[in-house]
């Protein structure tokens, strides 16, 4: 490399590090570690750099994204609940019988706290941690100070304090770099969706296309994550007057990417049909190759937003041409016009328009701005609007169906058992049985025995490389910095890989326990006391109100038919008046979406659980399959929506469409409250199939758009007798096995 050459590198390779998502948060952590560090050298007291450490961490472990007038608000509110936990528990610590009731009370309110929303939930469960870390600290220091009762508290806020100011500075200096960030992970997850979803159009025989649509379903999970990740960002910047250049660039983006990600959701017809009838034909490799390259042009626009660099999409143009040559040649040199070829072509007309609008918001998504704004530009706040509000939110969760009241009945019983196991063995370090039962215990049993074996293996990690580290580097400052470097792989990690951040972390403890004593000393009380915590937090999730994924299987596939309902009564509003993306529109769109992805997680939960609690998994399967095609026609009448002309051709007056609309609208309806309430379906009158046939004679005179409507209307009253059988499976507890990748039937034929 030329000397002129590396400054552009350089900067380069800086600005990569800067659009990392974690480098803000690592960064972060670090100055807040090194700065405790420094300090406890300064003062030439390494006792304080404990529990000031442990303050940052539980600082930072409390954070969550806003505005730096939401994160300093947070911050003060943080800062008094530690404050308040901290003493609360030096007060107490001597008294083990009111300190076992007080910990177990304080754990069960604050767990469901986490009902009003997650910002709260975030806090509360730092709170928690923070409580534990007071209780490891107090008995590092032998016991509570008789003289001095504020010390160990204040060292432990001020460690929390002083994170949090650089948090609330730096949100105010960057305030938009978690945005953009954000928004670059949106529209890379759209991207491996429509790479995903390309598979379905490739035109071969025997390929396990099944496995291909349970891909696409995790998949289309992560996209509806990331946009309600995406949303919230940018919902706590917005202002009264929602001022700012950037940020309006970045609400238009988002509404780009949440039209974009219903155009790829959409299916205009069943893709064995369309593969069995174009065998022979290029125009299916034509559709593959097209959503193949707008899913690379996605997460081409990923990298450039995060590098402010040009954005280019021409391969996706000129395969979106070959498709239109492709299509017009079929036109003109097909086979002898049939009505099924015709309704084939017509629904590959209707792809063609839907990605070829998919493709021009992809050409203005670099420069939105340029976008004319339309129609209703605001977003749902689900935070709560006041005390009433939030006490409602936390009221709807007093019952034992609620996960949430499961969870903190389950977690505060397991701290209290495990602060009995202490107090009876009186193991040295003893409250790391707290904090790992804490930290492995979780709502589901899946995401339980994940943690737990993540949290065993990373801590006899961390102990080895911890016993390795302080031998070869005795010298009191090299094992600061390392200290102070493990913490940052903690944070830097602690979301995506468990098991090193579980190793860090325990290195970060053996370092800074090796400054003040002896860490070799600490090493098998560790084990010991993770083995013990990670036991009672196992035993806990299976003996303690166990939350059995497949005993809400029915409650979350009615939560989903219900969302599919409502979707289908938005969308024809707005074929009746007009397409208007309001928010009453894109809530419901949003609804239908979280709730298939949300029926997808439990399915994906349950599958880690005991083979006996997986009985109804493969009918669960079958019915995500089955909903996820309706999804998918709806979001094809979704992603057409235009403008009418009211006159008597439109099909918002066409009584057969009409008549559609209402039965499909009660056929959803009936099968829901079947699943919520656990009864058999009666014969549906008329049958679905009925009324899919009357809507399939066409005119010759109505255009394509006329044509959609009661084409797909048709396809989704054929989804309804097979979704009435799932649905009737899963209400039978008597049914089901423990395979869940097999997935037949007429949905398994079309997507």
């Amino acid at each position: 490399m030329s000397s002129s050459e590396f400054p552009a590198a350089l900067s380069l390779s800086l600005r990569r590090l800067w659009a990392l998502d974690r480098f803000a948060y690592s960064f972060r952590v670090f100055i807040a570690l090194s700065g405790a560090m420094l300090w406890s050298w300064w003062q030439d007291d390494m006792q304080v750099m404990i529990p000031l450490f442990l303050g940052i961490i539980a600082s930072a472990l409390a954070e969550t994204d806003d505005s730096w007038q939401g994160r300093l608000l947070a911050l003060l509110v943080t800062l008094v609940c530690f404050s308040v936990a901290a003493l609360s528990v030096e007060l107490l610590f001597e008294w083990p019988w009111l300190f076992a009731v007080s910990l177990g009370a304080s754990s069960f309110m604050l767990i469901m706290l986490g009902a009003i929303g997650q910002r709260y939930a975030t806090i509360a469960s730092a709170t928690l941690i923070l409580s534990v870390y007071t209780m490891i600290s107090l008995e590092h220091r032998g016991g509570v100070p008789p003289d001095n009762l504020w010390h160990g508290p204040a060292l432990l806020v001020s460690g929390a304090a002083w994170y949090g100011l650089l948090s609330v500075l730096w949100h105010a200096l960057f305030t938009h770099q978690p945005v953009r960030q954000s928004l670059a992970t949106l529209l890379s997850e759209l991207g491996d969706y429509l790479r995903l979803k390309s598979a379905l159009f490739e035109p071969i025989r025997g390929v396990d296309i099944e496995q291909r649509r349970v891909a696409l379903l995790r998949q289309n999970g992560r996209v509806v994550e990331a946009l309600n990740q995406t949303k919230e960002m940018i919902f706590s910047r917005i202002d009264g007057q929602r001022s700012g250049r950037r940020l309006d660039r970045y609400l238009r983006l988002y509404f780009i990417a949440q039209d974009i990600h219903e155009r790829a959701s959409s299916t205009h017809y069943p893709y064995g049909a369309l593969i069995e009838h174009f065998y022979h034909s290029d125009v299916l490799f034509r559709c593959q190759r097209l959503l193949h390259q707008q899913g690379r042009a996605c997460q081409t626009l990923s990298r450039a937003l995060l590098l402010r660099r040009a954005f280019d999409h021409h391969e996706s143009e000129q395969a979106l041409e070959d498709l239109r040559a492709s299509l017009d040649h079929l036109h003109a040199h097909g086979q002898p016009d049939t009505p099924e070829r015709q309704r084939l072509l017509r629904s590959l007309n209707a792809l063609l328009i839907n990605l070829t609008a998919l493709e021009r918001q992809l050409g203005g998504a670099y420069n939105p701005e340029v976008i004319p704004a339309e129609g209703d530009r605001s977003l749902f706040d689900r935070t709560p609007s006041g005390p009433r509000d939030a006490w409602q939110r936390v009221r709807g969760h007093l019952r034992l169906r609620s996960p949430i009241l499961r969870h903190a009945l389950r977690l505060s019983t397991a701290l209290m058992v495990g602060y009995g196991v202490l107090r009876l063995v009186h193991p040295v370090q003893g409250y790391w049985i707290l904090l790992t039962t804490l930290f492995v215990c979780r709502p589901s049993f899946g995401a339980t025995h994940r943690f737990l074996r993540q949290r065993i293996l990373g801590t006899v990690g961390g102990l080895v490389a911890g016993w390795a580290l302080i031998t070869l580097f005795p010298q009191p400052l090299v094992q600061s910095m390392i200290a102070v470097l493990a913490g940052v792989l903690f944070f830097a990690n602690r979301t995506t890989r468990y098991t090193l951040a579980t190793a860090a972390i325990t290195l970060m403890v053996l370092c800074c326990f090796n400054q003040v004593g002896n860490g070799f000393g600490l090493i098998l009380p560790r084990l010991i006391d993770t083995l013990l915590g990670a036991l009672i937090a196992g035993l806990a999730v299976v003996l303690i109100l166990p939350d059995w994924q497949g005993r809400r299987l029915n409650r979350e596939a009615a939560a989903t038919v219900s969302a599919s309902r409502d979707y289908l009564r938005e969308i024809r509003r707005q074929y009746q008046t007009g397409k208007r993306d309001d928010l009453a529109y894109r809530l419901a769109r949003r609804n239908a979406h979280n709730a298939d992805a949300a029926f997808s997680t439990l399915l994906s939960n349950m599958l880690l659980e005991p083979a006996p609690y997986r009985r109804g998994a493969d009918d669960g399967f079958r019915f995500l399959v089955i909903a996820h095609t309706i999804l998918g026609h709806l979001s094809a009448l979704g992603a057409h929506r235009r403008n009418l002309q009211r006159h008597e051709a439109d099909h918002p007056d066409d009584p057969a469409v009409a008549y559609a609309y209402e039965q499909l609208i009660g056929y959803l309806d009936r099968i829901a409250r079947a699943l919520s309430e656990r009864t058999a379906i009666a014969p549906f009158e008329p049958a679905p199939e009925a009324v899919a046939a009357s809507l399939e004679p066409q005119p010759e005179t109505s255009d394509e758009g006329d044509r959609l409507v009661p084409t797909q209307l048709a396809l989704i009253c054929r989804q309804i007798t097979p979704l009435a059988e799932a649905a009737g499976r899963l209400t039978d507890s008597g049914t089901g096995t423990t395979r869940a990748t097999a997935v037949s039937g007429q949905a398994g034929r079309s997507g």
